[in-house]
């Protein structure tokens, strides 16, 4: 079959790779007829060295049952599912608490030990525990919204969770990129009463008042952390939504979490101390996050995607077929896309 291989830095390729198929009796494949590029992808798309490894890319997906091992109980061939970016067994004790993330027997697509889903089919491991039959035809128009709640919906909707939004809470959305635009809409959606998004992209800005979105803050550092407390009469947010991952993000959602807030952050850490730890300490402000346990999300969220009260479908803003995923991580990595749909 044809995948999307990483080779190093920069080097996308399209290749004939092995077919996937039954190596576990909980295992399934599922023939892909959606799936997408994340921003969390433009990392190893900038940095990854040739001895890291080869890997076939991709961790979200919506795709068709093609075969099941003899184990697997909840699905059945020719079932639409979506397949979270992270497999699962489902049974667990971090599983049955709602952290897929952390499971025992768990991991990630994408690794150059288990094949990602930018390509026409994949095996997904602990399939039960994993895929989430939809009950939808493969080519529902909801399908754009409906693959988001693989990552960047139940992400955004995580870091909204984590940072204790809620009714008549201020909100500050660090990020302008899927995940935050969902964020947008995961604050509005549980009822925040001011939601500041952090952003310059006029197309991002636009569309993340679309969302939801009540004030625009362009300015970084400093100036940002300045702008956001003026709007908030001098205070800063009951809530910050960290979706990108960088130092400077991370000081910058520190720096307007008002005492007491929380910080849910969600964007991949680029580093490994943990910035602004001081004043994070003596305003008292709880910081969480992590990847997303998205496959826990779904039952929540998947009504509002069914029935048109959310719509998170609308980041994607350019569509490609296989052949067109190394320009698609091209024009990702160089804002000329938020985020690039996949159909093999």
């Amino acid at each position: 079959m044809r995948a999307t291989v990483m080779h190093a830095a920069g080097d996308v390729r399209i290749e004939n790779v092995a077919d996937p198929a039954i190596e576990q009796s909980t295992d399934a494949v599922i023939r892909i007829t959606r799936a997408c590029i994340c921003g969390s992808d433009l990392w190893p798309y900038r940095t990854l060295e040739e001895e890291d490894g080869a890997r076939v890319m991709g961790h979200e997906a919506i795709g068709v049952v093609e075969a099941i091992g003899a184990e697997v109980r909840t699905l059945k061939v020719g079932d639409v599912a979506i397949m979270p970016f992270a497999f699962s067994d489902g049974t667990c004790m971090f599983c049955a608490g709602g952290l897929q993330t952390a499971c025992v027997h768990g991991g990630f697509f994408g690794q150059p030990q288990v094949p990602g889903a930018q390509a026409e089919a994949v095996r997904v491991p602990l399939a039960d525990g994993t895929l989430y039959p939809i009950g939808v035809g493969e080519d529902d128009a909801l399908m754009p919204s409906l693959l988001t709640l693989s990552d960047v919906m139940g992400t955004g909707h995580h870091a909204a969770v984590v940072a204790r939004v809620a009714p008549g809470k201020t909100v500050a959305v660090v990020g302008d990129g899927a995940v935050g635009l969902c964020g947008v809409i995961a604050a509005k959606r549980l009822g925040a009463e001011q939601i500041v998004i952090m952003g310059r992209h006029e197309d991002r800005v636009a569309l993340a008042r679309d969302f939801g979105a009540t004030d625009v803050v362009s300015e970084r550092g400093e100036e940002a952390v300045a702008r956001v407390h003026e709007l908030t009469d001098g205070y800063g947010v009951d809530a910050v939504l960290e979706c990108v991952g960088l130092d400077e993000s991370m000081e910058t959602a520190i720096g307007i979490a008002r005492p007491g807030g929380a910080v849910g952050r969600v964007g991949v850490p680029q580093h490994e101390a943990l910035p602004a730890a001081r004043p994070s300490f003596y305003g008292n402000i709880t910081i969480g996050g992590g990847p997303a346990p998205v496959r826990a999300y779904i039952d929540d969220l998947l009504p509002d995607v069914l029935e048109g009260r959310i719509e998170p479908g609308r980041v994607f803003d350019r569509t490609v077929d296989l052949g067109g995923v190394p320009d698609g991580y091209r024009a990702m990595n160089d804002r000329e896309s938020i985020k690039v749909l996949v159909r093999p």
